[in-house]
């Protein structure tokens, strides 16, 4: 069994070394206040001028100045090569909720590992935040209330058939594959309500939904 390193009753938000934004970690910051660092992401959150409480990663991307800044005893190395530092931290850590900074964006195999990684821990509430976008797997059940001409795409990481309500092009009846039928550029018409039968769609929403998307996966 992995031993938690971060135990939070509020949510956390977790720092890697991919492309960060303008107002991304103060954005995130703001709706999650704890902050932890993947390996390379403590250099980014030093430099935004945030301390985070704890390092988790292999440390291969971290640079010596980093280190002492932040002290070997925030500094948890987990050595073994079968996970990225994304899953390593999310192994570790327990919250509500996880907001990802720095996970999209710079290299696109990054970012694909960012997203197979909400499905290898599908048990947990993770949101990526990205320059434009925010993405999560949806659970089983999902009510969003965003607003009317909302762009509102999904994108299955596997065979998953579902239900709607809201969207202007409802996918009841579709079977979702990433080989097959997709679910992008799809329309907020209504309140939205969606179910899934399995936990395997990804949900694509403008950056601007995160408080929503926060709001939803905690009820």
């Amino acid at each position: 069994m992995n031993h938690v390193i971060v135990s939070s009753f509020d949510p956390i938000t977790l720092i890697g070394g991919g492309e960060i934004a303008i107002n991304d970690l103060t954005d995130s910051l703001a709706l999650a206040p704890i902050l932890v660092a993947c390996d390379g992401g403590a250099k980014a959150a030093l430099d935004q001028n945030h301390e985070p409480i704890a390092v988790i990663g292999d440390m291969d991307s971290i640079d010596s100045a980093t280190k002492d800044a932040i002290g070997a005893d925030k500094l948890h190395v987990i050595s073994e090569q079968e996970s990225n530092d994304f899953e390593k931290a999310l192994m570790h850590c327990e919250a509500p909720v996880i907001l990802g900074v720095g996970f999209t964006g710079t290299r696109l195999d990054h970012e694909l590992a960012a997203f197979g990684a909400l499905l290898k821990f599908a048990s947990k509430r993770i949101i990526l935040i990205g320059k434009h976008d925010v993405v999560f797997l949806a659970p089983q059940q999902l009510e969003l209330n965003l607003p009317i001409g909302s762009r509102f795409s999904l994108f299955p990481m596997g065979a998953v058939r579902g239900t709607s309500e809201g969207l202007c092009w409802p996918i009841d009846g579709l079977e979702f594959a990433p080989e097959g039928r997709l679910g992008t550029s799809n329309e907020v018409n209504g309140p939205v309500r969606l179910t899934f039968e399995a936990l395997k769609m990804l949900v694509i929403l403008p950056r601007e939904a995160l408080p929503e998307v926060m709001r939803a996966l905690q009820t």
